[in-house]
């Protein structure tokens, strides 16, 4: 299905407060909107019962990075979770360039998503639901902020434990997120940034929309189990080939990570980001260590591979 975006001028906003929506472009039941516009009915099923799959992409200086491996997760997801959208892959690169094309963002966040819907009657039956798709582009954000970024996050361990697989595949990118949440509220009240949750064996699994790194004697160990197979994280196992750098998805215990060499967090709102402190404690000697920041610096600088990266045409 080809979906041009209308003229600028169609879709200004009617009434726009900007304290409560960020600037960007949205698309909705076929045409484009400014975010404040873009609204989803109280019956929807998303809204409901959290049942919808969604990913994320970021530009940056203008250009989709890895925009394919989000396409396709996010294909994958609709599959397993047994929902249809009325656009194929190539519709859906469209409707996000133009969404970042119409919102004139250089770097921006941009997701894609697909709710179970609403069901006329509000039956019961997942299978009287109309599918809805939508997406939005919206100013680029980081997990870390600048200074966090500069000098390492501090991490809490919780106690919680994330939802295991048996109950949802965590291969599917989801809106589950109470138990993250709890972790972060975990984490603030010990005095840090971000948590990390453990999983259904008690070991590390992931924190709220990241996932984690340890560094030991040079090599990496990721956890293996319980996690979102984060498009980051295979970033991160890719420039470790090109490097020569050992990477592992493997079990990961607590006292692993408290005893690691280096301890990082990746996630496409914000890329490979270093942490320093966990649960009060400096990681090592406290200071970002050197395979994060070199590993940081080849992450970034693929954005400039065309190999790795997408332009956006701009209006």
């Amino acid at each position: 299905m080809d979906v041009k975006p209308q003229q600028l001028p169609a879709i200004e906003p009617r009434h726009v407060d900007p304290h409560a929506y960020p600037q960007g472009i949205a698309f909705l039941d076929g045409q484009y909107l400014p975010m404040s516009e873009a609204k989803i009915s109280v019956l929807d099923w998303g809204f409901l019962h959290s049942d919808a799959t969604y990913d994320t992409v970021h530009v940056w200086n203008g250009a989709f990075f890895r925009l394919d491996l989000h396409i396709e997760r996010f294909f994958s997801g609709l599959e397993r979770l047994r929902m249809s959208i009325p656009f194929d892959r190539a519709g859906v690169t469209e409707i996000l360039h133009n969404c970042v094309a119409l919102s004139g963002h250089r770097s921006a966040y941009v997701e894609m998503l697909c709710t179970r819907g609403a069901s006329p009657n509000f039956s019961r039956d997942p299978r009287d639901a109309t599918n809805r798709f939508m997406a939005f582009a919206v100013p680029f954000g980081s997990v870390a902020n600048p200074e966090q970024l500069e000098r390492g996050l501090h991490v809490s361990i919780s106690q919680r434990v994330r939802i295991p697989p048996a109950s949802i595949d965590p291969a599917i990118k989801n809106y589950h997120w109470l138990d993250l949440v709890c972790g972060l509220y975990d984490a603030y009240d010990n005095n840090a940034e971000t948590a990390l949750l453990l999983d259904f064996n008690g070991n590390v699994a992931e924190g709220p929309g990241f996932n984690v790194f340890a560094v030991k004697n040079g090599r990496l160990a990721t956890p293996a189990t319980g996690v979102l197979p984060g498009i980051t994280r295979r970033s991160v196992f890719d420039l470790c080939a090109e490097a020569g750098l050992v990477a592992e998805a493997v079990i990961v215990s607590v006292d692993a990570l408290l005893g690691a060499d280096e301890v990082f967090i990746t996630s496409t709102a914000g890329g490979i980001m270093p942490v320093t402190k966990i649960d009060g404690t400096d990681v090592a000697n406290g200071k970002v260590g050197p395979v994060t920041t070199r590993l940081k610096d080849a992450y970034w600088a693929k954005h400039d591979d065309p190999d790795w990266s997408m332009p956006v045409t701009y209006p």
